[in-house]
C-alpha cells in the first residue's frame, strides 16, 4: 500500500517538473495598425531561451498578425480578434541549424488586447498582448503569452496606422520530453500495481 501512495505522489509531482518556460525577446521593426488588424514587419529576434544576439545582430525574425478590432478604438485602446492571426519565429545562422529555420509557428488564441499606456507630446505608446499557441521546431505543442510595446512617433504616423516595435517579450511553456517519459513510466508502474492488486484481490 505504501508503494502505491509513493507512486501516486510521484505521478502528481511530475507534471509540474515536466514543463519549462522558453523566453524570447524581439526588438525593432514596424507595425501596420488598422481596424482590420495589426501586422508586424522586420522585428528582430534578440534572444531565445538564454541565447543572446551579439550587439548589432539578430538571431532571426519575429512576425505576427491579429484579426480585426472587435471593441474599443485604435486611439484609445481595445481588443482585436485572434481569428486568422499568426505568430511566427524564424531563426538564422548556426545556432538555428541553418538560415530560415522555423523555430515556432502558431497564432493568437482568444482576444488580443490593445492598450494605450502613455502619451508624451505626439509620442504614443501602446501594448499589444495576448495568449499564443503553436508548435516548436521539434514538434512540441506549446502555449504562452506575448507582450509587444509599440510606439507611434507623431500624429501623422498614427493616422496612417504606422507604429514601431520598441520591445517584445514572449514566454512559451514547453513540455520537456525527458520528464514526460519519466511521467509515462511512473503511470505505467502505477497501473501495473493497481492491476496486480485487483487481480490478486
Amino acid at each position: 500500500m505504501r508503494r502505491v501512495v509513493v507512486l501516486a505522489l510521484l505521478a502528481l509531482a511530475l507534471p509540474m517538473a515536466a514543463w519549462a518556460d522558453i523566453i524570447l525577446t524581439n526588438q525593432f521593426g514596424t507595425v501596420s495598425v488598422s481596424a482590420a488588424g495589426v501586422s508586424s514587419f522586420g522585428s528582430q529576434l534578440k534572444s531565445y531561451n538564454g541565447i543572446v544576439a551579439a550587439p548589432g545582430h539578430s538571431l532571426g525574425t519575429v512576425s505576427f498578425t491579429t484579426g480585426g478590432m472587435t471593441s474599443g478604438t485604435l486611439a484609445g485602446g481595445g481588443m482585436f480578434s485572434s481569428a486568422g492571426s499568426t505568430f511566427n519565429v524564424v531563426g538564422k545562422g548556426n545556432w538555428a541549424e541553418g538560415h530560415n529555420t522555423v523555430i515556432f509557428t502558431g497564432s493568437f488564441t482568444g482576444n488580443v488586447s490593445w492598450t494605450l499606456t502613455s502619451v508624451s507630446g505626439q509620442l504614443r505608446t501602446y501594448t499589444l498582448s495576448g495568449t499564443i499557441s503553436g508548435t516548436l521546431f521539434d514538434g512540441r505543442i506549446v502555449n504562452g503569452t506575448t507582450t509587444q510595446t509599440i510606439t507611434t512617433l507623431n500624429n501623422k504616423q498614427f493616422l496612417q496606422g504606422i507604429g514601431h516595435i520598441r520591445t517584445g517579450t514572449t514566454t512559451v511553456n514547453a513540455p520537456e520530453p525527458g520528464t514526460l517519459g519519466l511521467l509515462g513510466t511512473g503511470l505505467v508502474g502505477i497501473a501495473g500495481m493497481f492491476r496486480r492488486k485487483l487481480i490478486g484481490g
